[in-house]
């Protein structure tokens, strides 16, 4: 009896042991798996905001050579719709200061569209503008928003951006320069872009 009784204690002993250990682990808070704190613009090395305005031309080429853009995936009624709805191109699309495609290239327009709308030719817009000139090199800007293509002006919201556009807003308006269904199937867009940033 005396050494079941001893044996008990000294579970009980190490019970405790491991309980009051565990329990310290518990408590202490550790500050390297913090999710969420409040930081300072001058922590983050923010000055100023400025608005700065980029014009360009968007070239987006379907058929030819060097197309620069691809159909990744369509719906089962993409070829009987009127607007082509369900289709998804994904685009490495040049970035140039003129018209012609020949002109200065300034970045690429990468991401995809896709016809979004049964009625109207309407495509969403999912790309990144990847600046590849000047300041603005390495730097990027993040559109999302619907393009309704046979519009004569068109916005779409700037949604975020990297490098020179941390924290970036605003909005792109694009107009159609040229669109060429017979040569290559693509387009140039005007671009208008004003956005805020750091």
């Amino acid at each position: 009896m005396a050494a079941n009784n001893i044996c008990i204690l000294k579970m009980t002993s190490t019970f405790f042991a491991i309980l009051t250990l565990s329990s310290n682990f518990m408590i202490t808070p550790i500050k390297s798996q913090e999710f969420s704190r409040e930081v300072s613009m001058e922590e983050m090395d923010l000055k100023t905001e400025k608005l700065t305005h980029l014009h360009f031309y968007f070239h987006d080429i379907v058929r030819g050579r060097h197309p620069t853009a691809f159909r990744v995936a369509e719906s089962a009624i993409t070829n009987s719709s009127a607007t082509r709805f369900g289709f998804v191109e994904i685009i490495d699309d040049a970035l140039t200061v003129g018209p012609n495609i020949s002109s200065k290239i300034v970045g690429r327009a990468q991401g995809m569209y896709a016809s979004a709308d049964l009625n109207n030719l309407g495509l969403l817009m999912v790309l990144n503008y990847v600046f590849t000139e000047g300041k603005f090199n390495g730097s990027t800007l993040s559109i999302l928003g619907r393009n309704a293509v046979y519009s004569d002006v068109r916005e779409m919201p700037i949604v975020g951006g990297s490098g020179v556009f941390r924290f970036a807003r605003g909005y792109a308006r694009a107009s159609s320069h040229e669109i060429n269904m017979q040569k290559n199937g693509g387009a140039v867009v005007e671009y208008n872009v004003y956005v805020f940033h750091y």
